[in-house]
Order: structure tokens, then C-alpha cells, then sequence
């Protein structure tokens, strides 16, 4: 997985890719993110913190992957001091034919979102039957 928010990715060999960062990055902010891999998978967790599912929104589209959301705006409260104020989050992340893009799964719990991407099952090699006639 290549992080699409990064504006150069270098390859092996010195081949350097230039990347372009889609959304205004004065307008977003890039959630900080871990990724881990298992033997079935690649997880990634991210801090969206005061974000709800309604304003969370996860695509795979031509093997990019994309994590948009908002944070809620509550302005009930009769504020002192407000130094934290609500935020639009929006990260990208090339996604590799390695990973089963049909099978990723996605949870939200307390503001932490943590999606497992499957690894896609390797061709398995067979004996070919050689039939006589």
C-alpha cells in the first residue's frame, strides 16, 4: 500500500514516481494513520477523532483507496475557552492487487477506524489430470 498523500514515492531501482495530492490540504487534514500486516491481511487504524459513521466515507475505486470525513460540529455549549475545533479529514492510499478490494471490512469505535484488507488468495499451484482417449 503507497500512501497517496506523500508527493514522491521512490521504487526499487531509484525510479522516482511524482504523486499528486487530490484535496486542499488547508481544507483537510491527513489523519494519522498505523499499518500492520497479519498472515490473512493488511490492517490500517486511523484517529478520526469526533467522527460518527454518518460522516464517514470509504471507497476503493481503480485501486486507490480513500478515507473522507467530517467531524461533527456541536455548537450547544456556551464555550469559555475553545482551542479544538471540528475538522474535515481526507487521506489516500494505493491499494495493490494483493489485497481482496471486495473482501475489506471497516469498523468505527470511539473515534479509532480500523479496516482489514484481506489478502487475496495466491494461486494455488494444481495437478494438471492428463486424460486419455
Amino acid at each position: 500500500m503507497i500512501d497517496k498523500n506523500v508527493p514522491e514515492v521512490q521504487k526499487e531501482g531509484g525510479e522516482i514516481i511524482k504523486r499528486e495530492v487530490t484535496r486542499n490540504p488547508e481544507k483537510y487534514v491527513s489523519p494519522l494513520v498505523d499499518i500492520y500486516e497479519t498472515d490473512e491481511s493488511l490492517v490500517l487504524v486511523a484517529d478520526l477523532p469526533g467522527v460518527d459513521k454518518e460522516s464517514l466515507e470509504i471507497k476503493v475505486d481503480e485501486g486507490i483507496l480513500t478515507i473522507e470525513a467530517h467531524m461533527k460540529h456541536v455548537d450547544s455549549k456556551r464555550y469559555l475557552a475553545r482551542e479544538f475545533h471540528p475538522v474535515s479529514f481526507f487521506r489516500q492510499f494505493e491499494v495493490y492487487e494483493t489485497v481482496n478490494q471486495n473482501a475489506i471490512n471497516a469498523s468505527l469505535v470511539n473515534g479509532v477506524l480500523t479496516l482489514t484488507l484481506p489478502k487475496a488468495e495466491k494461486q494455488k499451484p494444481r495437478q494438471i489430470e492428463v486424460k486419455v482417449s
